[in-house]
């Protein structure tokens, strides 16, 4: 097998020091230091305000140390006025002034409040409605799809996935990087930052839950230990990993992959094909877009379709899956069609075009 050495892997394994948390999209994305600005913004609007009011009416206030209010007295008592300290030294004297304070400066000192007080509340109760989210999301989570690796290959898969018909608030994206993590939650679906070959980050994921669990991390020895720990916090999930390199392909199986897709073989191999017949090639990357020209279908056998041969139905059959083997069209131990069967079929893409998830347990030593 073709892994760096254990050094490398028991570094990769110990770096349990990053911060592991969950991120859940945001409907609304809004900088906090915008809303803090504008805050103070509307803040400071209504202190000028208030020692403009003061300022105009300066002769009907009273000054305990020079008897006359200036525009620095005015800024002065809008301060203290506002935050309610109130020293007493500046004091409204005519019946103007006092009507003021009671129309005007009591209604702004109770709208500056408000911006403080409001600013001061958001803040402490943001980590609050955080928590809150987050159980309610553990809670409501169940048969989900997570994906190990927000790279090229767990993007491409998530929009494979989901062009199916997955609702994207049912894909939980797992990725040590930030970035990625941020991009995912951006682009609608929940984020957990951390090292998935840790049992507790896949536990935030809610791997013991989910359904089908795509693996596409960077490294090889990384698809290996990821494939060991969701195997064993799940052992009734799909899981399909991808290697780079084949003979790594035995060793996923091994650990627990029902399916390893090997990227450098399959992307080489569409090369070859389409060296030999672009055209062929162009099918091929059809057929693996899901979503868009001609799509590979796999559905359950209709009552029609029972005891008529493959090439007897509607669609264009490829393979009968019965049990666990995927035999081909033209295999003679198909013979006719069972209700037990499933049908992988070509068909013209299209809102109608759904692949039915195989919900059958799968046989695990």
């Amino acid at each position: 097998m073709k892994l760096p050495g254990h050094d490398a892997i028991a570094r990769q394994a110990g770096e349990h020091l990053v911060t592991q948390r969950v991120k859940l999209p945001r409907k609304v994305v809004e900088r906090p230091i915008r809303q803090v600005v504008q805050r103070l913004i509307m803040a400071l609007v209504v202190l000028v305000a208030t020692a403009f009011v003061v300022y105009v009416d300066h002769d009907g206030y009273h000054d305990n140390s020079d008897g006359s209010v200036d525009l620095l007295d005015a800024f002065y008592y809008a301060t203290v006025t506002l935050s309610t300290t109130g020293y007493g030294d500046i004091t409204p004297v005519s019946d103007g002034a006092r009507l003021t304070n009671i129309f005007v400066i009591t209604p702004l000192r109770v709208l500056f409040l408000i911006i403080l007080v409001g600013t001061t509340l958001e803040v402490l109760t943001e980590r609050t409605r955080e928590e809150w989210r987050l159980n309610r999301w553990r809670s409501t989570l169940r048969d989900h799809t997570v994906v190990i690796g927000f790279g090229t290959k767990g993007r491409s898969a998530i929009q494979t996935v989901c062009a199916t018909g997955l609702r994207k608030e049912q894909v939980v994206v797992v990725d040590p990087s930030s970035k990625a993590v941020d991009a995912a939650t951006a682009e609608g679906y929940a984020g957990v930052m951390g090292d998935a070959t840790r049992s507790e980050v896949l536990k935030r994921a809610e791997v013991h839950k989910a359904r089908q669990i795509i693996i596409a991390p960077q490294r090889d020895d990384t698809s290996v230990l990821v494939t060991l720990t969701a195997r064993q916090l799940n052992r009734s999930a799909k899981i399909v990993a991808a290697v780079r390199e084949e003979e790594n392909a035995p060793l996923l199986k091994q650990s627990g992959a029902d399916a390893v897709i090997t990227s450098s073989g399959a992307a080489g191999r569409l090369l070859g094909l389409s060296v030999l017949s672009p055209a062929a090639g162009m099918v091929m990357e059809d057929l693996i877009q899901q979503g868009s020209g001609l799509d590979l279908v796999e559905r359950p056998v209709v009552r029609g379709e029972a005891g008529k041969r493959p090439r007897e139905t509607d669609d264009l059959v490829v393979s009968v899956v019965r049990g666990h083997r995927v035999l081909g069209y033209d295999d003679p131990a198909i013979g006719t069609l069972q209700l037990t069967d499933r049908l992988i079929t070509i068909v013209r893409a299209g809102p109608d075009a759904r692949v039915t998830p195989d919900t059958r347990p799968l046989p695990h030593e």
